[in-house]
């Protein structure tokens, strides 16, 4: 999914260059957003205890996931960054975390859980952030 992010960037960089900054922005201030508003509303949440390894809700991130992929992948396109060596290393790293966090996340979830809700969407916001910055500024 990066890769065709990626792909269908390149294909908009011209179109969208002079702004490509406040688009990558808004993107991630967006999913930052909702992340924060989820860490704070937990009545949404439903009420029995849902197995996220099986059926639809694997089918729902995995989906969820991967437009997120295609979302930072059509970043890269603006950031000219080496798409071989992103795919790789997203792929490397999902793979290693996906191990680590089932492992972790049985032990530690009900503790952690809203936290890293609120400080994932956090980073994401200031991320979105240095890019505008370094690209009004610099």
């Amino acid at each position: 999914m990066p890769l065709l992010g990626w792909l269908a960037g390149r294909s908009f960089v011209k179109f969208i260059g002079s702004f490509d900054h406040w688009l990558t922005f808004a993107l991630l201030a967006f999913v930052g957003g909702k992340m924060i508003w989820e860490s704070f509303h937990p009545e949404r949440e439903e009420k029995k205890q849902t197995d996220f390894t099986r059926g639809w809700s694997l089918l729902t991130l995995s989906i969820a996931t991967s437009i997120d992929a295609l979302a930072v992948g059509l970043s890269f396109a603006f950031l000219q960054v080496n798409i071989a060596t992103a795919c790789l290393t997203f792929g490397l790293t999902t793979f290693l975390l996906t191990i680590i966090g089932f492992i972790i996340g049985r032990k530690v979830g009900e503790f952690v859980g809203k936290r890293a809700e609120l400080v994932g969407g956090l980073i994401l916001i200031a991320i979105g952030l240095r890019i505008l910055l370094t690209h009004l500024l610099g």
